[in-house]
């Protein structure tokens, strides 16, 4: 078949046309190639990371190579506290940071983690994906952060030691246990009569082998994929505080992303949370045979007993207080009376 030179230039133009219309990422007003840094504190074996991983690789797709995702693992840029710095400063586009340790900053983030506050998974998720998260949310955005919709998972957290198990609420007296830097775990274990001792996450295994602390307390997936029973000897299941990881960004480099690709990166994100959380429970079920396997002793201590003690020592009073009426009444609306 014959083409002239004028029924040869418009299809082709309607072909590109087409390619374009179907392809906006591709367009030649969406060139530019926006490469971001993702750092968080966790191993590369740990759902969050395999999770992100897949994510970098399904927004990478969609947007046709115009946003690429660089993971960072394992604290690799730095502390909590210096990756927190770098976020806001821009040297880093996104980070995932327990609310706990977020309220350096924003105060009001550690009310998810006052200790027993939840029961079960079933109230974590109603609070977290209703009123209670939407409330943490927007005081996230008031510090100038970028925070996405889905909280990931971190588990609910229990305390290990390399010296007895915790069964009565005795056996925390002048235990001196590692806490992130966050003044509500400080306040809870001191409440407790412990001797807590603010370390980054990338310190906790040097301090617990060199003995500068001799307990810890994280989720399980953390406590096996950090492979912190090779400096501890007991498991306590206290489920004490639930913890969660917020996936934060930069303000400004948020804004830089135009609209159609910032829709892209919050959909995978909020759907490998989704994800994740699913996974963290999964590996909850396996995890303590894992760790029964490598040595760790396991008991169930009656919670009653140290919430009480928490109670008298005026732990929940005083929390009321610094986050005021209106957030512990947010609180309590999803958790049930706790003061």
């Amino acid at each position: 078949m014959k083409l002239s030179r004028r029924s040869f230039v418009l299809s082709t133009a309607g072909t590109v046309g087409a390619a374009m219309i179907a392809s906006p990422f591709q367009s030649a007003f969406a060139a530019k190639t926006f490469r971001y840094k993702y750092a968080n504190n966790l191993p590369p074996s740990h759902p969050m990371n395999k999770r992100a991983k897949e994510m970098a690789r399904k927004i990478e797709e969609e947007t046709h190579g115009q946003f690429k995702l660089q993971i960072f693992p394992s604290s690799q840029l730095g502390s909590d506290t210096e990756t927190l710095n770098q976020l806001r400063s821009g040297a880093v586009e996104f980070f995932t940071l327990s609310g706990l340790i977020l309220s350096t900053l924003v105060p009001a983030a550690a009310i998810s983690g006052i200790g027993f506050a939840f029961p079960d998974y079933d109230t974590v998720w109603k609070s977290m994906d209703g009123k209670l998260g939407a409330y943490i949310r927007g005081e996230i955005q008031k510090s100038g952060l970028v925070v996405m919709d889905n909280i990931w998972d971190n588990g609910f957290r229990e305390v290990t030691t390399s010296t007895k198990p915790i069964v009565t609420p005795a056996d925390f007296q002048d235990l001196k246990i590692r806490v992130p830097v966050s003044p509500l775990w400080t306040s809870m274990f001191k409440a407790l009569k412990a001797a807590p001792t603010s370390i980054n996450f990338n310190e906790v295994y040097s301090a617990l082998q060199t003995k500068v602390v001799d307990a810890q307390e994280n989720p399980l997936a953390i406590i096996q994929t950090a492979k912190l029973y090779e400096v501890q000897k007991y498991c306590s299941l206290t489920n004490h505080m639930w913890d969660g990881f917020w996936f934060l960004g930069n303000h400004d480099a948020w804004n830089r992303l135009p609209k159609d690709i910032q829709t892209v990166v919050a959909k995978h994100v909020n759907a490998a949370g989704m994800l994740e959380r699913t996974d963290v429970h999964a590996l909850n079920d396996e995890l303590q045979k894992k760790l029964l396997a490598e040595g760790m002793k396991f008991n169930s201590p009656d919670t009653k007993p140290i919430r009480a003690q928490l109670k008298q020592a005026g732990f929940y009073s005083e929390w009321k207080k610094k986050f005021g009426d209106q957030a512990w009444a947010i609180l309590e609306g999803s958790v049930g009376s706790l003061a």
